[in-house]
């Protein structure tokens, strides 16, 4: 379970970011890849090199980075979302000719280490194959898709259908979980009806009808958290409210529409009886590269910049989200 959205300002600040929903325990941890960073491709062993610098949150376990969401050095950032019951990824032989065989958890990690637009990563997709990997967390092969976006307010959708990578047009800027994101674009014709105004006044034969209150034009406004229904709720709120003026007013909106879907502890429990909830929330402001984030123990946001850590010659751990004061500044609008 996961939500991310993009936002944009009057003055053009473009945001991006997403609350982080899990079942199982995991510790967030903030990284720092320098340009030029050599890693073991997972599946088969070979030295990958990165391009651009990047900022990125995710967990290392048994020597495998898996990253969650980041943005680089040019103002370009993807975050991974589950997928369940729908992702396809390629199999057979990773050494395909022709193409760059890429294991799941580590697809985010090369997005932002050489991807310097969507424009960019659109020429690159057709190339590279997206091949499932047991992550060391749940000890399964993670269903996933991704969410991309860059400063010139582009937005895509990455999606593994039947081997193979799918690039969609996310002309919304929202994306959740199953099912496939055309699905997700198609329900929304079901809620035409949702609307920020008030409905007229009616009459049922003889029997006049007006509204209780003010509010009655969202009463079909799903308010559940599964995914069809966060990803409804996220695309109404973020096209409807007001639109920020700056980058202050659009760190308070984005923070203000992932609370509406945000998962509370004891909200949804899984069949292991484990609690799924929001983990963290991360927003980045895409024009300066700069992370703004808080936990769901800590309400405190914090940022932190990529542009204003120095450069390092190998990928630097910055510390856990739970310990955002050792390296992180706390944010005062």
């Amino acid at each position: 379970m996961c939500t991310a959205i993009t936002l944009q300002s009057l003055a053009l600040d473009h945001f991006f970011g997403r609350n982080m929903d899990f079942s199982h325990e995991i510790e967030p941890t903030m990284f720092l890849s320098p340009r030029n960073d050599v890693w073991k491709n997972a599946l088969n062993q070979k030295n990958m090199k990165t391009a651009y610098r990047f900022l990125a949150i995710g967990q290392q376990k048994d020597d495998l980075l898996g990253l969650f969401d980041g943005v680089n050095e040019r103002g370009f950032a993807a975050a991974a979302l589950y997928f369940a019951g729908y992702a396809a990824y390629a199999e057979g032989d990773t050494s395909q000719s022709g193409k760059r065989s890429l294991a799941s958890l580590e697809f985010l990690r090369y997005l932002l280490g050489n991807c310097s637009s969507v424009d960019d990563l659109k020429k690159q997709i057709s190339q590279i194959r997206v091949v499932g990997l047991k992550d060391p967390v749940t000890h399964s092969v993670a269903p996933l898709h991704w969410i991309a976006a860059d400063r010139g307010n582009h937005c895509v959708v990455l999606e593994p259908v039947n081997g193979e990578l799918k690039c969609y047009e996310n002309p919304l800027g929202v994306l959740a979980n199953s099912p496939d994101f055309t699905w997700h674009m198609t329900n929304l014709r079901n809620y035409l009806g949702v609307s920020p105004r008030q409905p007229q006044e009616t009459c049922w034969g003889t029997v006049h009808l007006s509204p209780f209150g003010q509010g009655a034009g969202t009463t079909l406004l799903p308010g559940g958290y599964t995914s069809p229904e966060r990803f409804v709720r996220a695309a109404f709120i973020k096209t409807h409210i007001a639109t920020p003026l700056n980058t202050a007013q659009t760190v308070s909106s984005c923070f203000h529409i992932a609370d509406t879907v945000k998962v509370l502890k004891g909200l949804v429990r899984t069949f292991l009886n484990t609690e799924d909830y929001t983990k963290y929330t991360a927003f980045i402001d895409l024009n300066k590269n700069t992370y703004y984030f808080n936990t769901y123990d800590h309400a405190q946001v914090w940022t932190v910049s990529l542009d204003s850590r120095p450069e390092t010659s190998k990928l630097l751990s910055l510390g856990n989200l739970a310990d955002a004061h050792a390296f992180a500044t706390a944010y005062s609008a």
